[in-house]
């Protein structure tokens, strides 16, 4: 029971973020279950061009992170998010309009731009709606929520899916773009907030300028491609190179999204400092390096010993997730000056979004291409940026201070 009631989060500005996320979250669920098929079955575009169209569009998607997190930091970051939201809801429903590859890269590029934009916001909101010492538990109930509405959404596109029209298919799209505009529109119940007040000088991207901090959200993004690995690689090595039957990855992602549901919050406690955060990150990086070599390990074995295998490496991958995303929660907000948290936002997240974009193609020529080794190769990159995230944190945290200072007396800086 104590681990059900931190699924329900605490009346006030955090309880208004969260209806928001799990409204915006059930039509993203949506849309993911039905793009795919709407765009090759309705818009007639050949998988291949989907697969490029997306790519292009979440690189230039990632890019609009830090620019619009600058914006959120300039503006105020509640309407900010609203308006990146709501826009983004209205580059969704362009997809029933979408009549080739251009306008499909087009379209997409909006959709994709906006929610990077929006994200870098919508981070900037929690820090600016909540108390310092609630941001990362925030970040926690957010998450944990969105785990909930993307299975709802999930849910809602398998039945689009089982009557496999293109009618059905634009009625999801409409759908799924008028949720994420809603959603939107209930983050005008949280309090206004200002801007917060930046020194008159210094540089107007700060975040560009501070070097440890590209150098963490760096291993940021190393870390992050456990995902990728999950949800492209796994299944891929599963049909290919084990002898497990495929119904066990359904099992994998229903564990991961359980614990993740569950376990966000509770797991979020006690990494509200930046020692502590870095060392959450240490320890993701060894948990998601044990998992590479555990799910490596599956390939050539008996089928019950695989399924054990990659039951295992499951388990440890959520583990070394929840810390990882729980440990840059902290990171991001606490090495970030009050002015510029919008900026940092954005830096972190096109960090993560860089990651989602390259892991597929690595997981395919290093791990379906060569086998266990490339397995093997990602436990060690995912084991060195784990133990490197304290030094490098411990240089953020000497630079910030000095770096800051040098700005409010305006001297040069410190790089």
């Amino acid at each position: 029971m104590s681990v059900l009631s931190d699924l329900i989060p605490p009346r006030g500005p955090i309880r208004i973020l969260a209806l928001s996320n799990l409204l915006r979250t059930i039509g993203t669920g949506l849309l993911i279950t039905v793009s795919v098929l709407y765009f090759v079955r309705s818009a007639g575009l050949p998988a291949a061009q989907v697969g490029v169209g997306l790519t292009i569009a979440s690189v230039i998607g990632a890019l609009a992170s830090v620019p619009a997190g600058y914006g959120a930091d300039l503006l105020g970051p509640r309407n900010t998010t609203v308006v990146f939201a709501v826009l983004q809801g209205i580059a969704i429903c362009g997809y029933a309009f979408v009549a080739g590859f251009a306008a499909f890269v087009a379209v997409a590029t909006l959709v994709l731009t906006f929610e990077s934009a929006a994200g870098a916001a919508r981070g900037a909101l929690v820090a600016a709606a909540v108390p310092v010492a609630d941001r990362v538990r925030s970040r926690a109930y957010l998450r944990s929520v969105a785990n909930v509405g993307v299975s709802l959404g999930a849910v809602l596109g398998g039945l689009a899916l089982t009557n496999d029209t293109s009618t059905v298919y634009l009625a999801a799209m409409w759908v799924s773009g008028a949720m994420v505009a809603v959603a939107a529109l209930v983050y005008l119940l949280v309090a206004p907030t200002p801007p917060v007040p930046k020194p008159q000088e210094g540089p107007r991207l700060l975040v560009l300028r501070d070097r440890p901090v590209a150098v963490l959200a760096l291993l940021v993004a190393v870390l992050a491609m456990n995902n990728g690995l999950l949800q492209v690689a796994l299944p891929l090595w599963i049909a290919e190179r084990t002898d497990a039957p495929l119904s066990v990855y359904a099992a994998i992602v229903l564990l991961n999204t359980i614990m993740v549901v569950l376990w966000q919050v509770r797991v979020s406690r006690g990494v509200e400092e930046v020692p502590a955060a870095a060392r959450a990150h240490r320890r993701a990086g060894l948990l998601l390096a044990a998992t590479c070599v555990i799910w490596a390990a599956a390939a050539g074995q008996p089928a019950w010993v695989a399924v054990v295998a990659l039951m295992i490496g499951a388990a440890t991958h959520v583990l070394g997730e929840l810390l990882f995303e729980a440990g840059t929660w902290t990171l991001s907000y606490d090495l970030a000056p009050e002015h510029a948290h919008g900026q940092y936002q954005g830096l972190f997240g096109m960090a993560e979004q860089i990651a989602w974009v390259a892991t597929p193609a690595l997981a395919g020529a290093l791990i379906i291409g060569y086998g266990w080794p490339g397995w093997l190769l990602f436990g060690v990159l995912m084991l060195a940026a784990g133990l490197a995230v304290p030094p490098v944190t411990r240089w953020a945290r000497r630079t910030r201070d000095v770096y800051l200072h040098m700005v409010e007396t305006k001297t040069g800086s410190p790089f």
